[in-house]
């Protein structure tokens, strides 16, 4: 086994084509994407994908999930395969590179193999999880959760988007369910790389995030039922007010992560008003309350803290509440070995780098439940995502690209 010379580089303009022209499927409104999974512009995207797969001279496996596996073969039978990969879908109003800088990474680094003819012992697995981003079909990272065993299959596929859909039939329908048993796959190792989502490295200067580990979180998805009454004719002392309760928790929300400073963060992105007019008090509301932090302590306290005193704001004002965690991992500490492969490989390489922890979550804190894991991060304009406005630069893109290369190469050992 020889590593990989600090000349080997991606092909850095192959890999910007690529991104640029997956984005012109499923175009936002403002320059970004919308590309929610088990859409038909998923399926197209998807479609795309393993064309540029197999002319790469990949197989590619789908599971029960729709979760994408394009093996490259690897010397050793024997060996099992290195994964790399992110996921393809994206956010209502998503940018163009939150998961699919990952997963076209991912694919750049097996074209430049081939264009180098190099071979590695294990073989090495793109990855296109389903459904990572949880904007249409909560919770988040849904069919990587089920591949490591945390999430139930049936429990998958009953989930529900806001139409009503179920998450098993749109997956029938856009005909991307495969016959993979989920999780049945091995690992010897799983990387990931991904835009930060946040401004740290951009305002260190630093190319290049080597992620040691990630929050874990709680969604926590708040039922508060009150009665719907005229906003006008409704006497104030006699009313059933659902938002006001909603109001409040949000307040207290906000107070119980101000609290656990530093470190902690809490807040609500989505809400469902019933009946949604300007003149009648609503009767139902939905919200998720969205809590993470590194510190597994803080994490079970936020949460324990949010529900009792979420309790009793509606208890005082008369309005019903049902809470359900629709999401959740515990804080990920990410393989040292693999770590520190990607802090060699920086600094082999000539990027400047700096430790990181991830804010979001990602495929990668499932995957870390069944195999050594890591993540690489770039930095992003103003530190912007889940936003049509996210950017990213060609250069920022190719440094994380060629870190990953030679972090894989390291774990997959070159032979000859």
């Amino acid at each position: 086994m020889s590593a990989p010379g600090e000349n080997l580089r991606i092909n850095s303009a192959r890999l910007w084509d690529s991104l640029m022209e997956m984005a012109k499927i499923g175009p936002g409104v403002a320059g970004g994407n919308n590309r929610q999974t088990l859409t038909d512009e998923d399926a197209e995207g998807r479609a795309l994908f393993q064309s540029w797969c197999e002319a790469a001279g990949m197989s590619m496996g789908v599971d029960k999930m729709g979760t994408m596996f394009a093996t490259r073969a690897g010397e050793d039978p024997e060996a099992l395969p290195v994964y790399i990969g992110s996921h393809l879908d994206t956010q209502p109003t998503g940018g163009k590179y939150d998961g699919v800088l990952g997963v076209l990474a991912a694919l750049e680094v097996v074209r430049t193999l081939n264009d180098l003819n190099i071979k590695t012992r294990h073989p090495i697995v793109v990855t296109n999880w389903a459904n990572e981003e949880g904007a249409r079909f909560a919770p988040a990272m849904l069919a990587s959760g089920v591949f490591a065993g945390e999430i139930d299959l049936d429990y998958a596929y009953g989930r529900q988007d806001l139409e009503g859909k179920t998450y098993g039939a749109e997956l029938e329908r856009i005909g991307w369910k495969g016959v993979e048993e989920v999780g049945a796959r091995k690992m010897h190792a799983y990387y990931e790389y991904h835009i930060e989502q946040g401004p740290i490295l951009e305002a260190a200067e630093k190319s290049i995030g080597v992620v040691t580990h990630c929050q874990g979180l709680w969604w926590l998805e708040f039922t508060l039922t009150g009665k719907d009454a005229h906003t006008g004719s409704t006497p104030m002392a006699m009313r059933v007010n659902a938002g006001l309760a909603m109001s409040r928790i949000f307040e207290m929300v906000q107070d119980v992560a101000m609290k656990n400073q530093p470190g902690a963060v809490g807040g609500v992105g989505q809400v469902t008003f019933t009946p949604n007019s300007r003149n009648v008090l609503p009767g139902k509301v939905v919200f998720t309350v969205d809590i993470r932090t590194p510190d597994q302590a803080k994490l079970d306290a936020m949460r324990a803290e949010i529900e009792t005193r979420a309790t009793g704001i509606c208890a005082e004002l008369g309005v019903g509440c049902v809470i359900d965690p629709v999401g959740h991992f515990d804080p990920v500490t990410f393989a040292p070995e693999l770590v520190a492969n990607v802090r060699t490989a920086a600094e082999r390489l000539g990027y400047s780098h700096m430790d990181i922890i991830s804010g979001a979550g990602h495929d990668a804190c499932w995957a870390a439940k069944v195999a050594p894991t890591t993540m690489i991060m770039c930095p992003c304009v103003d530190g912007l995502s889940h936003n049509e406005a996210e950017e990213i630069s060609p250069e920022w893109a190719a440094a994380g690209c060629d870190v990953l290369c030679h972090a894989v190469l390291e774990t997959a050992q070159i032979v000859g």
